[in-house]
């Protein structure tokens, strides 16, 4: 089962820069592998060990795979560059690993990168972030590559990945976007694209990867309702319920908008991005409630995105607004994530500042079900259990059956299921949790930041998270250096959409 997910959806995950990268150098006349790793296989088994530089994207909870593989090619000689969100976060603790890190990139200075201009041992950025998103049709061997089975084939949920803007209008604190600029890309190359899936691939899901798409919502609509109704392929999207206001969602019904996963985040902060202005609490849980069940008169599948364990979330107020949530919006199914503090956000330096950042924590677990900070408000146990609260209320039968009992889309009822069986699983992992904490002092100690020592536990799963590739990275490799870079990140001024 865990193989079929990785294949089906995992694979589907492939981000857009690195994509760009390999068609940027195929441009120049330079020969180009481009491959995904998504759980199947080894890693550097999958591109040439003859390369003369070879980049790597990464999310931080998967950098040591990329450091171990990093290792791998440097020793046969490869020069390695390290891009991407873990890149951005952490510039410093890549230095260890690869020679050069990249925060920002655009054409000139990846070709500068193959060329050999910058020296090994920097942190490097373009002076501001790419506008120059290669068209699908020139991403064609990518796309295939990490969305067609074996490269030729497509499959039922086989996604194109697009995107209309790059940057984000919100300042949201934990977020590696929070200092970026909005930038409109444009229309007419969002036309081309659409063309080329109407000719070439009809009916492909399009994946949006805007942070926050349409802000500038009539310019993109324009393009999108000019495509004829036959032609418009299904698309999923990432909005703030701001955008999505009044008779939009409407708009998104008629240019078949398959999915919409908005940020609500907390019910005591960040209202900006809800379109409710000042109101918390209650009042808010039930303005959002009315304003998804809009959405869900237009749109099949919803998801709503929540964090737990904010500075602001305290008692069991977080917890019951968010299952009254759940009660009146049964069809959208929520996520429920842990603060993360990913280096450069306003909340990194925050936890930091306070001693509240586990800094022992390999960046393996920089991902739910583990917690890498202290939280404000609760201890360890109280935390974890109101999470079991939180995940049990959304994985009840009850709710299942209310679920399955909005749609009559056969798709998503199975996505419904899929994701209740994985809550429950989740709920498992975080019991076992609690089961340490209660019964292992040093587990506890280590998570109350009384200690810095790393629970074997950690140690343990961590070598069966890396498999082979454990003997490449000694323990110390594998404790962060959360150092900050020398040079702050390039600030950018936000564009009022």
């Amino acid at each position: 089962m865990d193989l079929g997910y990785q294949m089906l959806i995992t694979k589907q995950y492939a981000s857009i820069t690195p994509q760009a990268i390999s068609v940027w150098c195929r441009r120049k006349g330079h020969d180009t592998h481009y491959a995904t790793y998504y759980g199947v296989g080894k890693p550097h088994r999958m591109l040439p060990m003859d390369l003369d530089v070879v980049f790597i994207s990464c999310y931080t909870q998967v950098s040591h795979i990329a450091y171990a593989v990093a290792k791998l090619y440097r020793a046969a000689g490869v020069r390695t560059v390290i891009g991407g969100p873990h890149a951005r976060a952490f510039p410093v603790d890549c230095l260890r690993f690869f020679d050069l890190v990249v925060r920002e990139c655009d054409p000139e200075l990846i070709e500068d990168i193959v060329t050999g201009r910058h020296d090994p041992g920097a942190v490097v950025s373009s002076a501001k972030p790419f506008d120059d998103v290669p068209t699908v049709e020139e991403r064609m061997p990518e796309i295939r590559a990490s969305a067609f089975f074996l490269g030729r084939k497509r499959l039922p949920l086989t996604a194109v990945p697009m995107l209309a803007s790059t940057g984000c209008p919100y300042a949201c604190n934990f977020c590696i976007d929070w200092n970026s600029t909005y930038r409109q890309l444009p229309a007419e190359r969002l036309k081309v694209d659409l063309d080329y899936l109407s000719d070439h691939l009809p009916g492909t899901l399009v994946v949006f990867h805007d942070a926050n798409f349409a802000v500038r919502f009539e310019e993109v609509f324009e393009t999108l309702e000019a495509q004829p109704p036959g032609r418009r392929p299904p698309y999923i999207i990432e909005s703030s319920l701001t955008v999505l206001r009044g008779e939009r969602p409407r708009r998104l019904k008629d240019t078949n908008c398959a999915m919409v996963a908005p940020g609500v985040e907390s019910w005591t902060d960040y209202s900006n991005k809800a379109g409710v202005g000042r109101t918390s609490g209650t009042a808010k849980v039930d303005r959002v409630a009315e304003h998804f069940a809009q959405l869900a008169e237009n749109v099949p599948y919803l998801q709503a995105n929540f964090m737990f364990g904010l500075d602001t979330d305290e008692g069991d107020e977080p917890v019951e607004l968010t299952k009254r949530f759940m009660d009146k919006a049964p069809f959208a199914f929520p996520t429920i994530n842990i603060p993360v503090p990913f280096g450069g956000t306003p909340l990194h330096d925050q936890l930091a500042a306070d001693g509240r950042v586990l800094t022992a924590m390999p960046f393996s677990f920089y991902y739910a079900p583990y917690l890498v900070t202290t939280i404000k408000n609760y201890d360890p146990v109280s935390y974890y259990r109101k999470l079991i609260e939180l995940y049990a209320h959304a994985a009840s039968p009850q709710m299942l059956r209310r679920r399955l009992a909005t749609t009559t889309h056969r798709p998503i009822a199975y996505v419904h299921r899929a994701r209740t069986a994985s809550f429950r699983a989740d709920v498992r992992s975080f019991e076992g949790i609690v089961r340490m904490l209660r019964s292992d002092p040093e587990f506890l100690a280590f998570h109350e930041g009384r200690s810095t020592a790393l629970p074997g536990y950690y140690r343990r799963l961590e070598e069966r998270m890396l498999g082979r590739y454990a003997e490449l990275l000694s323990p110390a490799e594998r404790t962060p250096d959360l150092s900050p870079a020398d040079t702050p990140p390039h600030s950018l001024t936000i564009v009022e959409p």
